[in-house]
């Protein structure tokens, strides 16, 4: 017979927000049931956020090698043993895998059921030879690569990012379809670890992102050997030897020893009974409202399966952010809402490119008045001292000063995007960061020298250069 839970919560999926809801569930003493059917830590920890960081930081340093001469030690040219670095990538998911542990879950007092799982009726979910009758539900199943069409593609082993980490030997030559942010990066890592590479871009380079900061980063690339091929449309793929030819519309084709496939994501949420739970789903995912309730009312869904209103935040740190709201609603009864919080993004590229709140484009769309405020980082002593002075902070105020928005491409701009979330998040100004006292020599000065620029126009009004002369005259 099979055993029967009823258990306050039960969540599906242990990647990252899946892991949040149960451990943040279970530190108030609510019983919780979570299953997952394949590893702990989801994609984030497997095959995502940590094994992607792990190689670029590969790459950095082998870049550092190859730049020393800029800062008056020997140049080389450093030797990359890929079996090595695939070594130091598994063992920072080995470091961090314990604090996503089945063992450390039960610790806390988490019922962890390693099985598939599926509903069998709106309040019923069987996992294993275990039914669960939970009084709410969680759904966090992640995502997994989006496959495009493309004619040939099925004839040829390619990657992805749930099978590039397991290389032990570095591509010869590697050509990466899809120009968005883990195409881009997963390029640039390979590329400083001494494979050559192509990426193939239907459109343009991070095309979610303000073209003026994507610009800064295809400069880079294009800087550092990388071929890129923009608006560029792939025809079909087909077998050459033992190499892989990728064919563009337009009679080019593009040749390597390896293929990267990196043109998005797609929601899981095959195998799980939606039907019969009479939860509904589209392309985008499993359809939620802001308040991130499915069409069951038992039911939520959070991170990269969620559709609908959920479908425009699939970042680790987002679904992290959702787990928060859905333990307010379902343990406390609070109302939530998608919209209360900005949720910041970052390219982990070299130089990254992080944003927060509205872009020009959107402020331009919204046919609101706002202001723009830039400082580059070639004006910043910090970033003169580390010889990394490519990009800008771009920030985007109302008339009287109010943040809309920033994006920052630049050295350490992900660290550098959390003031500006912040303001945003406060309903803070621009005159608010100008008066902030930053430490010096900081990258971070930066952001303050933007915002001083919203005060410029003022300094520079006649009436203001009067009463100083007025003032003058006492002395």
């Amino acid at each position: 017979m099979s055993e029967v839970l009823k258990p306050d919560l039960c969540v599906i999926g242990a990647g990252s927000g899946g892991l949040s809801v149960a451990a943040i569930a279970a530190s108030f003493g609510v019983s919780v049931v979570l299953v997952e059917r394949d590893r702990m830590g989801g994609d984030c920890l497997n095959v995502g956020c940590v094994p992607s960081k792990a190689l670029i930081a590969a790459g950095d340093r082998a870049r550092s090698i190859r730049d020393s001469g800029r800062f008056g030690l020997e140049r080389a040219e450093p030797r990359t043993n890929y079996a090595r670095v695939r070594d130091h990538v598994q063992g920072v998911i080995a470091g961090i895998a314990p604090n996503d542990s089945a063992e450390r879950f039960a610790a806390l007092g988490v019922r962890v059921i390693r099985a598939e799982a599926r509903f069998t009726d709106p309040r019923t979910l069987v996992a294993a030879e275990v039914t669960i009758m939970a009084r709410r539900f969680v759904l966090a199943t992640g995502s997994r690569p989006a496959i495009p069409p493309v004619p040939g593609l099925s004839d040829v082993p390619y990657l992805t990012n749930e099978t590039v980490f397991e290389l032990t030997r570095r591509p010869e030559r590697l050509v990466v379809i899809g120009g968005g942010p883990i195409g881009l990066e997963l390029a640039q890592a390979h590329r400083r670890l001494g494979a050559e590479v192509s990426i193939i871009e239907a459109g343009r380079l991070l095309p979610r992102e303000d073209a003026e900061l994507a610009s800064v980063i295809e400069r880079r690339l294009a800087a550092e050997g990388i071929d890129i091929r923009v608006g560029a449309a792939v025809a079909a793929v087909e077998p050459r030897g033992d190499r892989i030819a990728v064919l563009l519309e337009g009679g080019d084709a593009i040749e390597g020893s390896h293929l990267l496939v990196a043109t998005g994501r797609t929601p899981t949420v095959d195998g799980l009974g939606l039907e019969a739970a009479r939860i509904k789903a589209d392309r985008s995912g499993i359809l939620v409202n802001r308040a991130l309730r499915t069409s069951n009312r038992r039911v939520y869904a959070i991170g990269d399966c969620a559709g609908g209103a959920g479908a425009a935040y699939r970042w680790t740190h987002s679904a992290n952010h959702q787990a928060g709201l859905v333990i307010r609603s379902a343990l406390f009864r609070l109302p939530i809402g998608l919209d209360a919080d900005p949720m910041p993004r970052v390219t982990f590229t070299d130089p990254e490119l992080a944003a927060v709140g509205m872009s020009e484009d959107d402020a331009r769309a919204a046919r609101r008045p706002f202001r723009i405020l830039r400082w580059p980082f070639a004006e910043n002593d910090r970033a003169q001292a580390e010889r990394a002075t490519e990009g800008l902070v771009k920030a985007i105020v109302t008339p009287r000063g109010r943040v809309l928005g920033c994006a920052i491409a630049g050295p350490h701009a992900g660290e550098l995007i959390a003031p500006w979330a912040l303001a945003i998040r406060k309903g803070l100004k621009a005159q608010d960061l100008a008066g902030t006292v930053f430490p010096y020599p900081t990258l971070s000065e930066a952001s303050k020298r933007a915002a001083v620029e919203f005060l410029r126009p003022s300094a520079e009004t006649p009436w203001v250069r009067r009463l100083i002369r007025i003032l003058r005259l006492f002395g």
